[in-house]
């Protein structure tokens, strides 16, 4: 038991400091942490708090560039996203989601850091066949925000999506963390209340509450204090490397077991 909660404590100090940097992922790396010593009923419900504590936390130290109008479809359709994944947690084999959304982290993330030093293709048009079709548009913001709800209610991965979708988009750092810490804030308390209204939270996860909530604390104003100094490129290389770092926590967690299972 003691491996256990020392797990859990390093979890949550590594987790809260990303957090604090960045402005989102405490699911992510505190998943790695704790995916390997806990039931994974008990390590969405602690990542969920965690990432709540957190977010709290941050919009206390870092408030800049806040945007309602911009904010809002992703928190509406995040909301409608939440209920589903709360249902679909007790049902969800958590080791196919772990490889499926680390296998996504890993191949989408390094492509959009390497993004701006690929070359570009000039081959076509005039005299080479005709012009490539246009990419298709983004995904609403709504839509972003739903699967983002989704993903919270499943395991506290909130702002996973609506971070890359910023990345993409350009916003610059601000921006960025403005809509991601208060998507993610907003996001997190209808989470916790819809565990505590279902009874997914239980008396026996308190004292790893309270290990989680003091052991973050520190890291977490440390890493919103390193945030303000740096620049928007190094906040880009930051999220994205984190973002790839998490996928490959996960796959690292769920292939083993996926494999044991089709042997």
């Amino acid at each position: 038991m003691d491996s256990v909660y020392l797990v859990v404590t390093l979890g949550a100090v590594t987790a809260g400091f990303v957090q604090g940097l960045s402005g989102f992922a405490f699911g992510l790396v505190a998943m790695s942490f704790w995916a390997w010593v806990l039931d994974p009923r008990m390590a969405a419900t602690l990542a969920v708090f965690g990432a709540l504590v957190g977010q709290i936390l941050a919009a206390i130290t870092v408030r800049r560039g806040f945007d309602l109008r911009r904010l809002l479809p992703f928190v509406l359709g995040g909301l409608l996203g939440i209920p589903l994944g709360v249902a679909l947690l007790p049902r969800l084999d958590m080791d196919w989601f772990k490889a499926i959304l680390g296998a996504l982290l890993v191949v989408w993330c390094p492509a959009m850091l390497c993004a701006k030093s690929l070359p570009r293709i000039s081959v076509g048009g005039r005299g080479g066949g005709p012009p490539p079709p246009p990419p298709p548009p983004p995904p609403p913001p709504a839509a972003v925000g739903m699967a983002g709800g989704v993903l919270g209610g499943i395991g506290g991965f909130t702002g996973t999506l609506p971070t890359l979708w910023c990345t993409l988009r350009g916003f610059e750092k601000d921006a960025q963390r403005a809509i991601i810490q208060n998507f993610n804030l907003s996001m997190l308390l209808v989470t916790m209340g819809t565990y505590l209204a279902s009874g997914i939270v239980t008396r026996a996860m308190l004292p790893l509450f309270a290990i989680v909530a003091a052991a973050m604390l520190v890291p977490t104003l440390l890493g919103a204090r390193l945030y303000i100094g740096i620049s928007e490129a190094r906040f880009r290389q930051i999220v994205l490397g984190l973002l790839t770092a998490s996928g490959l926590a996960l796959l690292a967690s769920a292939l083993p077991r996926l494999l044991e299972r089709l042997a």
